[in-house]
């Protein structure tokens, strides 16, 4: 009888403790980061068009695109697929992806396309890009807006983001920021 006591008053602490106390400090912590803790916004004309660190499809000629994403870009099933790079689910699904973006970008080889144009990330909501996956792009964005080329080239360098100390990381691009930039460009 005093074990089963002792296991009562313990789940009951244990609830207590990470049911109520635990959210609430973590809460707390939350109202002191940006946005209370919901997420970094990005917003156009006093709208919230995104979120600087969730992804968001773009699939549109006249916009650069995004990595693909193995939850169609739902933020509240964040995930990969779990399928290994020798899965032939996944090798057909990949090529499908090196299809379309062939199709859309004729004037590229197959060796052409970065890895991340046609390979979703870990979480399937990677807001970023390479550089050389924008810069594969930008013929198609030039012809279809009719813009120079080299004023997108010129936008893409704007918009790099650095490796974190100059070392840690790769060069990567915001996508929904490139994209809102290219919208405002004339």
């Amino acid at each position: 009888m005093k074990k089963i006591i002792s296991i009562v008053k313990f789940t009951i602490l244990t609830i207590i403790v990470f049911g109520f106390l635990y959210p609430i400090i973590i809460w707390g912590i939350a109202q002191f980061s940006p946005n209370q803790g919901k997420g970094e916004t990005i917003t156009v004309k006093n709208k919230v068009v995104g979120y600087q660190k969730i992804g968001q499809k773009f699939d549109k000629s006249n916009y650069f695109w995004g990595r693909p994403s193995a939850v169609d870009y739902n933020a509240a099933g964040s995930g990969g697929s779990n399928k290994g790079p020798s899965n032939p689910d996944y090798l057909v699904q990949v090529q499908k992806r090196i299809d379309t973006f062939l199709l859309a970008h004729p004037y590229l080889k197959k060796s052409d396309i970065p890895s991340d144009m046609v390979t979703a990330s870990g979480s399937g909501l990677d807001p970023n890009i390479s550089v050389q996956a924008a810069k594969v792009q930008v013929k198609r964005i030039a012809k279809i807006r009719n813009i120079d080329e080299q004023k997108l080239e010129l936008l893409i360098t704007e918009k790099t983001e650095k490796p974190v100390l100059g070392i840690f990381g790769p060069e990567k691009i915001n996508v929904l920021e490139l994209n809102i930039t290219l919208d405002k460009l004339k």
